[in-house]
């Protein structure tokens, strides 16, 4: 009976490839993959211990994976739901950021015009319970609240609510609805005639925030545009090449991609962007990858604007989604991309050795490629020339900036590093937002007055410095106290605005400390 199931399942992943991979497997005595299932079917019926089959299955198709390229993987149906949500451009919910705060959910705004705010839900609100279950004081993991939290369009859920100044515990019933997932995480007008849009990933809805965005700017006045990509990882290729076509002329190549099974595909401009004359300035950095690489290496190859910053992670590598019977799904690399010049923008690696591959930071901090570019040697087989101005420019992983921008490893002290990975200066910002929320409303109602007039309070340093000493984190000295004060403050500056108000008033304060964002500012400035 098993055996008899096992080759339905084959015969039904068969059906499944073939529809969505365009490929066909042979199950002839001598192929390999006979190999496999007699393997599984043996250890299923013979081993001396019994064996979670849908695990083994699981772990060999892992492991497969595992000795080809670092970015094709395997994903079970759950992490293929929570892998597609940031990209999809909404999730149902109830609507509500939050963070944990003393093991206790704390909002801190509800989405604008979604279903928590329509029935009265407010920042401040701590959720106790979720359809009577305690989700307070139980060490309730985020992931179980927020799966609690989520569900289907339509169907309802009842909160428990204790909110500040009330007795007793508010009782709300949520209709969950669709949620707005956003990828674009600020702009505004960074400086005189210059406007700033930051793309947190490349999701499905971002060329539509990004249109947006950019009509916003023009109205103000905008005349070059500081385009920020730096941290983010990627996301849908298409949503990349719809960004990029907004800055070229028709028919540029924006990207290709081309595998040993996969013909060439071009990807090019339409001609029809909204920004195609004003100046571009694009800010990466190391951990500017995937989608963001395609539209930075479209717009120097095309010698449209100028990259600032420093070289791109440089993941180059297209996978196809093959999706499996129970909602898993197989991330197969497929292909390579390439930018208009010619360049793969994947960087080298070891098949198989994905430990060395996730250390690329850790070697290039040690080479000193973060901090000095002339550590940074590339082989003259790996130059190709920009396709407008021919200037040289190479290949062999990432995108190397125009304008380098050393990273100031003193600027982040050693003390402040631990307060952030301990989670202090969060949770202080949350525990003094949550004291002060009216006050600094009624005292700062538009976020020009605070960032004009709100100082952090030494109180709130003070007590950060208190709950570091609790978990015996000190600086070693008044010196490294001192350095770290100007940065802490700032940062919690813009943890506060963020909020009050949003990302894109985090990001106006935050920006300001930022050498790549300020070189970006003095690059425009100077090339007037």
């Amino acid at each position: 009976m098993k055996n008899k199931a096992l080759i339905t399942l084959l015969l039904c992943l068969s059906v499944v490839l073939t529809a969505s991979a365009q490929i066909r497997i042979d199950f002839s005595q001598d192929s390999p993959i006979r190999k496999l299932q007699i393997a599984e079917m043996a250890i299923t019926n013979l081993y001396v211990d019994s064996v979670d089959e849908k695990k083994l299955v699981e772990d060999a198709i892992r492991g497969m994976l595992e000795k080809l390229d670092p970015h094709s993987s395997y994903a079970n149906a759950e992490e293929v739901k929570a892998m597609n949500e940031p990209l999809q451009g909404n999730f149902d919910g109830i609507g509500v950021q939050f963070n944990i705060v003393d093991d206790t959910l704390l909002v801190i705004q509800p989405v604008s015009k979604g279903p928590s705010e329509k029935v009265g839900i407010m920042a401040g609100d701590r959720i106790v319970s979720v359809n009577d279950t305690a989700i307070a004081g139980v060490k309730m993991s985020k992931e179980e609240i927020m799966r609690r939290l989520r569900g289907p369009r339509g169907t309802k859920v009842n909160l428990g609510i204790v909110r500040r100044g009330v007795g007793e515990v508010l009782k709300f019933t949520v209709k969950r609805d669709k949620i707005p997932v956003k990828s674009v995480d600020a702009v505004y007008m960074i400086r005189p005639q210059l406007g700033y849009i930051r793309i947190g990933n490349f999701g499905a809805t971002t060329h539509d925030e990004f249109k947006q965005g950019m009509e916003q700017l023009k109205r103000e006045g905008m005349k070059d545009l500081i385009l920020d990509l730096q941290d983010n990882g990627g996301g849908y290729l298409q949503a990349a090449v719809e960004v990029a076509n907004e800055f070229l002329p028709k028919n540029d190549l924006i990207v290709y991609t081309e595998g040993r099974c996969v013909r060439r595909i071009d990807y090019k401009a339409q001609g029809d962007g909204g920004f195609r004359s004003g100046r571009v300035f694009v800010l990466v950095n190391e951990f500017t990858a995937s989608a963001a690489e395609i539209v930075t290496g479209a717009i120097q190859d095309q010698d449209r604007g100028v990259v600032i910053g420093r070289r791109t992670f440089g993941k180059g590598l297209v996978q196809r989604p093959i999706d499996l019977p129970d909602g898993s799904m197989i991330r197969l690399t497929i292909a390579h991309y390439y930018t208009p010049a010619g360049r793969c923008i994947q960087k080298p690696y070891t098949k198989g050795d994905i430990e060395d591959y996730a250390m690329d930071f850790d070697n290039r901090l040690k080479h000193g490629e973060l901090t000095n570019r002339d550590s940074i040697h590339f082989a003259d087989s790996l130059k190709c020339y920009t396709l407008r101005k021919h200037r040289p420019v190479y290949g062999g992983g990432g995108i190397m900036p125009d304008v380098f921008v050393p990273l100031d490893t003193l600027q982040y002290t050693k003390f402040h590093r631990q307060l952030v990975l301990k989670g202090i200066v969060i949770n202080s910002d949350l525990k003094y937002i949550d004291a002060h929320r009216d006050s600094l409303k009624s005292l700062y109602p538009t976020f020009e007055a605070f960032r004009k007039g709100f100082e952090v309070p030494d109180q709130l340093v003070g007590n950060i410095i208190k709950e570091a000493e609790k978990q015996k984190i000190k600086p070693k000295d008044d010196d490294e106290l001192n350095k770290t004060l100007p940065y802490l403050k700032t940062q919690l500056k813009a943890l506060v605005a963020r909020d009050l108000f949003d990302m894109n008033e985090y990001f106006q304060i935050i920006n300001e400390t930022s050498d790549i964002v300020k070189k970006g500012i003095e690059t425009a400035s100077g090339e007037k």
